[in-house]
C-alpha cells in the first residue's frame, strides 16, 4: 500500500513538474511575441530617435515653405517648413539631415524608404495614401495662376485659357487642379517650379497654377508676372500634411501629437509669416 502510494505522489510529482515547464514555455513566448509586437509599432520612431537624425526629403523650390537662400555667405535651406521640422526634431531630440530633389523624385524616395519623412506642401490625395502615410493637416492653402502682367486684361476667368498651355509642377496637386479646372487647356508639366516661371516669362507658358503663398513670392521676384484675378477652386485635398513611408504609424502618431501642439500654439502661422517676408525680402 505505501509502494502504491509512493508511485503515485511521484506520478502526481512529474504531471505537475510537466505542467510548469510547460506554462513557462508558453510564457516564454507570449512574451517574445509582445516583444517583437513592441519592436514593430515603436521600430520607426526608436529607430530614429536611436540614430538620433531624421531624415527628410524635399523639393526646395517652394517659397515660403522651402527655399535656398544664403546665411553667413552659404547657401542653405531656410522656409516656414523647415522650421516646423526644426521645431519636430527639437521635440524628438534628434538633428535633421535633409535631402533636396525634384518633387516627384522626392514623392519615389520618400515611398522607397530612402528618407523617414517627406515635406514640401504636400497634400494627401487619395492616390498618394495607397502608397504612404500622412499625418493631420497643418496648412490650407488657395490656388492662384500666375501669368505675364501684360496679359492682365486677356485673362480674367477659367475660359480665357481654352486652348492655351497651363503648367504646374509635376507631380504636385496642381496638376490635378489644371487636369479637373482647365479641361479646355493644355497641361505642361515640368519637375521645377523656376523653369516653369522662366515658361511664362518667355511665353511658352501662357500660364502657371501655384499655391498662393508661393506664387506670391515669385510674382514678387518677377515684375513681368502678376496674379490673374481668376478664381480656381480649393478644396481640403490641397492641404499640406507630412508624408511617411507605410509602415510608420508610430512616427506618424508622435509627429500628430507635435503638430497639434505647434497649431495650438500658433507657430505654423507665425513660421510661415516670417518667412514669406524672408522670400519677399530676398526678391528684392
Amino acid at each position: 500500500m505505501k509502494k502504491m502510494l509512493k508511485w503515485t505522489l511521484a506520478l502526481l510529482a512529474m504531471v505537475v513538474l510537466g505542467a510548469c515547464g510547460s506554462s513557462n514555455e508558453s510564457t516564454g513566448k507570449s512574451a517574445s511575441n509582445t516583444s517583437d509586437s513592441q519592436t514593430k509599432t515603436a521600430g520607426k520612431l526608436a529607430a530614429i530617435q536611436e540614430k538620433g537624425v531624421i531624415k527628410v526629403g524635399t523639393s526646395a523650390d517652394f517659397p515660403p515653405f522651402e527655399f535656398h537662400t544664403l546665411v553667413a555667405g552659404k547657401d542653405q535651406i531656410v522656409g516656414a517648413d523647415v522650421d516646423m521640422v526644426n521645431a519636430i526634431a527639437e521635440e524628438l531630440g534628434v538633428k535633421v539631415e535633409w535631402s533636396d530633389t525634384d518633387f516627384d523624385t522626392m514623392l519615389a524616395s520618400l515611398q522607397a524608404g530612402n528618407v523617414d519623412i517627406g515635406v514640401s506642401g504636400i497634400s494627401a490625395t487619395d492616390e498618394r495614401k495607397e502608397n504612404m502615410l500622412f499625418t493631420d493637416n497643418y496648412y490650407v492653402p488657395k490656388q492662384n495662376v500666375v501669368i505675364k502682367k501684360t496679359d492682365m486684361d486677356k485673362y480674367t476667368e477659367i475660359a480665357d485659357f481654352k486652348g492655351k498651355k497651363v503648367g504646374a509642377q509635376k507631380g504636385s496637386i496642381q496638376e490635378g487642379v489644371v487636369q479637373a479646372q482647365f479641361t479646355d487647356s493644355q497641361l505642361v508639366a515640368i519637375a521645377k517650379i523656376p523653369s516653369l516661371v522662366m515658361e511664362v516669362k518667355s511665353g511658352s507658358l501662357d500660364a502657371l497654377v501655384l499655391e498662393d503663398k508661393i506664387a506670391a513670392s515669385y510674382v514678387a521676384q518677377n515684375e513681368d508676372l502678376v496674379i490673374a484675378d481668376v478664381e480656381v477652386t480649393s478644396t481640403d485635398d490641397e492641404s499640406y500634411s507630412i508624408a511617411l513611408p507605410k509602415g510608420s504609424e508610430d512616427l506618424q502618431e508622435e509627429l500628430n501629437s507635435i503638430l497639434k501642439k505647434l497649431i495650438e500654439e500658433g507657430k505654423i502661422a507665425e513660421f510661415v509669416e516670417k518667412n514669406e517676408a524672408l522670400a519677399n525680402e530676398k526678391a528684392k
